[in-house]
């Protein structure tokens, strides 16, 4: 149940949420300004740092162009009339869809977060249960999202693949050049056609895979799986002699191939990407996103939403190149 101190917190919350909307006291659903939607896309930016360097972007439309919101390629030339390049990549476009995130927090929840710490510590907690796990999910669906059905089975599928089509699926039907089904790693080199280290792996992905303009772009990063990292690094532990060794292997983490490298939340652990991290693109679109929040008295429970127009993008599909699977192979017996 709710006590003294949670119902009063969760008043003020509650208030503070619909006045920010200019919407009227008590009010349980709500369009959001354009102010409180340039706030909410910050707080869903700060929620997880890998969508702090993604880029969220709002649109007007629901179906439209893809602009490549990157600064890369070579712009500079001559020609007859002004010298000039197009900035985004013609066919490359974008759809929409209804998309509502929800989630409940249970009365005695709330008064045991209200019983623990101060009034910041409980709207602390009460952001990262809400904003936190709506932003989390656009990540689960970014990596993992492979269809739009009408009504979604989270059983079926936990990590939102019919919520809507993230990244990977979005380039496979616009440029299946840009994405390989299969590689394997094998430190001995004893499997035909295999990489012995993902330093080799990464380094070919982008020599035959992204455009010849991009392969030397600074910005190019590596998003790898948690399983081969860990296989890599095991590998590399394994084979370390010296304190410079055991640090290359530590290292791994952060660069692959001489380009950063991340693992981010959700990232299927066994693929690996090559791209910008602007390219990755979550777009939504403008005046369309409402919340609603009620304190539901017959459930116990305070209930929130925050339904908006929203899809995946891939700025630039030139320069963006992908393994679905990668896979390890098993050290040999010796005879």
């Amino acid at each position: 149940m709710l006590n003294a101190v949670s119902t009063q917190f969760l008043h003020e919350f509650c208030n503070a949420t619909v006045e920010s909307a200019g919407a009227a006291a008590g009010t349980r659903m709500f369009n959001i300004t354009p102010p409180m939607e340039t706030k909410l896309r910050q707080a869903i930016m700060q929620s997880d740092a890998f969508l702090g360097m993604i880029a969220l972007l709002p649109v007007q439309q629901i179906k439209g162009q893809v602009v490549d919101v990157g600064n890369d390629g070579l712009s500079t030339g001559r020609a007859e009339g002004r010298f000039s390049v197009e900035v985004g990549q013609s066919g490359n476009t974008y759809e929409l869809t209804k998309t509502d995130s929800g989630a409940h927090i249970l009365w005695e929840t709330m008064t045991q977060w209200a019983n623990s710490g101060s009034k910041g510590e409980w709207l602390k907690m009460m952001k990262n249960a809400i904003s936190r796990r709506f932003a989390l999910d656009m990540l689960r669906v970014g990596f993992n999202g492979t269809s739009i059905a009408a009504i979604t089975d989270p059983v079926a599928n936990p990590l939102g693949q019919d919520v809507n089509k993230g990244w990977l699926t979005i380039v496979k039907e616009k440029k299946a050049a840009q994405v390989l089904a299969a590689a394997t790693l094998d430190p001995t080199g004893a499997t035909a056609d295999s990489y012995k280290n993902l330093d080799s792996l990464t380094q070919d992905l982008i020599n035959t895979t992204i455009a010849p303009e991009h392969r030397q772009d600074p910005d190019l990063v590596v998003i790898v799986g948690s399983d081969l990292v860990a296989a890599e690094q095991h590998r590399l532990l394994q084979a370390a002699d010296t304190p410079t060794e055991h640090k290359a292997a530590q290292q791994l983490a952060k660069t692959i191939a001489g380009k950063k490298a991340y693992t981010p939340p959700f990232f299927p652990p066994k693929m690996i990407w090559v791209t910008n991290l602007k390219n990755l693109q979550i777009l939504t679109q403008e005046g369309t996103q409402q919340r609603r929040q009620e304190n539901n008295d017959d459930r116990l429970r305070f209930e929130s939403n925050h339904i908006r127009m929203e899809g995946y993008a891939v700025g630039n599909l030139n320069k963006f190149a992908a393994i679905e699977e990668v896979t390890v192979a098993e050290p040999q017996p010796a005879a």
